[in-house]
C-alpha cells in the first residue's frame, strides 16, 4: 500500500507485430487470456490480413479491438504548428477567427491534403520536407494494397477488386457521385461486382455511404441499398490515386475544388467517421436536392453539406430544412466560423471540433 492505494502487480508486456501473418500466433491470444493472465499482450496487424485470414479459427471473446484511423487534421496540426493547434483547442464560442490565424490554418490544411493521414506519409512530409518522397510513400502504400488484393482475395475476385479500386476517382468526379457499376466496366452489373465491393469494404479500404430518402431513426433503417457513394479511407491516398499533382497547393483553392470537390468530401467523411459513432449517409429528394452527409448524434439527425469553393449557397440544405425542420444544420467550407439561424458554418480545418461546436450551438 502507498498512501492508502494498492500497488497493482507488475505484468510483462508482449507485443506481436504483423500478427495477421501467423494464424497460430493469433490463436495463442485465447490461451494467454485463459492461462497466462500475468502477461499483457498487445498485437498489431493489418485489418486487411486479419479480416481476410484463411485460418481455421479466431479467439472470439478473448480479444479487445482498437481501430486506428488515419491521422486526423488536428493531430497533424499539433505537430506542424502547436500554437495554431492550441488556438483551436481553446475555442469556446462560435464566432469568426481572426484572419491572422484563419489564413495560416488554410495553408496547413493544404499541406494535409498532400500527405493525408497515413503515418509514414505525414512523417515524410513534416520531418523530411520532401513532397516528392511523400508522393512515393503514398504510391508505395497503393502498390502494397494491390499486392494484398492478390494475397488475400480469391483469385477470381482480384481483377474485379482492382477494377473497382481504380474506378473510385472517376466515380467521385461526377456531379452526384453515385456509384455506377457500368463506370467500372462497360456492361458491368451489381451481381458481378458485389463480392469484390464487399471485400474492399470489409478490408477497411473504402467507405460505402448509402442513400436514404427519409431521415428517420435509427438512420440505418432507411438505407437504400441500391444507391451509394464510395470513398477511400484517406484523402491523401485519393489524391495520389487520382494523380492530382501537389503543385495544386500553390494554385489558390484548386486542391479543394478539383474533380467536383471530391477531395474535400473524402476529407470531411474520414473525420466524421473518426469522431462520431456509425457511418454517415446521404440524402436525396429526386432530382431536386442532395445533402452530402447525414449523421446521427444520439437521437438527432444532422444534415451536412461540404462546400469547397467560394459559392457557399446551400440550396439542398434549404430544401431539407423546409421538409424536416432540423434543429441544426452544418456547412463545412472555406469560410469562417459562424452560426446563423440554425446553420453552423464550420471551416474545413475544424471538422475535428464538430462535436464540441454542436455543444456550443
Amino acid at each position: 500500500m502507498v498512501h492508502g492505494q494498492a500497488i497493482l502487480p507488475q505484468r510483462t508486456l508482449i507485443i506481436f507485430d504483423e500478427i495477421q501473418e501467423c494464424n497460430e500466433a493469433l490463436n495463442t491470444l485465447k490461451y494467454f487470456c485463459e492461462n497466462a493472465a500475468e502477461y499483457a499482450v498487445a498485437s498489431a496487424g493489418s485489418l486487411l490480413g486479419v479480416a481476410m485470414s484463411r485460418g481455421n479459427s479466431f479467439p472470439v471473446g478473448k480479444v479487445d479491438f482498437l481501430q486506428l484511423n488515419p491521422i486526423c487534421f488536428s493531430e497533424f496540426l499539433s505537430a506542424v504548428d502547436p500554437k495554431l493547434f492550441s488556438l483551436l483547442e481553446s475555442i469556446n464560442q462560435i464566432e469568426p477567427l481572426p484572419d491572422i490565424f484563419f489564413n495560416p490554418l488554410i495553408d496547413k490544411l493544404k499541406m494535409f491534403f498532400i500527405c493525408g493521414g497515413m503515418p509514414e506519409a505525414v512523417v515524410t512530409l513534416l520531418e523530411k520536407q520532401d513532397v516528392e518522397r511523400t508522393q512515393q510513400v503514398l504510391q508505395n502504400i497503393i502498390n502494397a494494397y494491390a499486392l494484398d488484393f492478390s494475397k488475400h482475395a480469391e483469385n477470381k475476385e482480384v481483377p474485379k477488386i482492382n477494377h473497382l479500386w481504380s474506378s473510385i476517382p472517376s466515380q467521385l468526379a461526377r456531379d452526384n457521385k453515385k456509384f455506377l457499376y457500368q463506370s467500372v466496366r462497360n456492361g458491368a452489373r451489381a451481381r458481378e461486382f458485389e463480392d469484390a465491393l464487399l471485400w474492399l469494404s470489409h478490408a477497411g479500404l473504402v467507405h460505402r455511404i448509402f442513400r436514404i430518402t427519409k431521415p428517420g431513426l435509427p438512420i440505418s433503417a432507411y438505407d437504400d441499398l441500391t444507391a451509394f457513394k464510395l470513398y477511400l479511407i484517406d484523402v491523401g491516398l485519393l489524391r495520389r490515386l487520382s494523380l492530382l499533382d501537389p503543385i495544386a497547393v500553390k494554385e489558390g483553392h484548386r486542391l479543394f475544388t478539383e474533380f467536383k470537390g471530391a477531395l474535400s468530401e473524402n476529407y470531411v467523411l474520414q473525420h466524421l467517421i473518426a469522431n462520431f459513432e456509425g457511418i454517415p449517409r446521404y440524402w436525396t429528394s429526386g432530382n431536386q436536392a442532395e445533402v452530402d452527409f447525414l449523421i446521427q448524434v444520439k437521437n438527432e439527425i444532422i444534415p451536412i453539406e461540404v462546400k469547397s469553393d467560394e459559392n457557399i449557397r446551400s440550396k439542398s440544405l434549404t430544401v431539407y430544412h423546409n421538409l424536416y425542420q432540423p434543429t441544426v444544420r452544418i456547412r463545412y467550407s472555406l469560410k469562417n466560423l459562424k452560426k446563423d439561424d440554425g446553420l453552423i458554418n464550420i471551416p474545413l480545418f475544424m471538422v475535428d471540433y464538430t462535436e464540441k461546436l454542436l455543444g456550443l450551438a
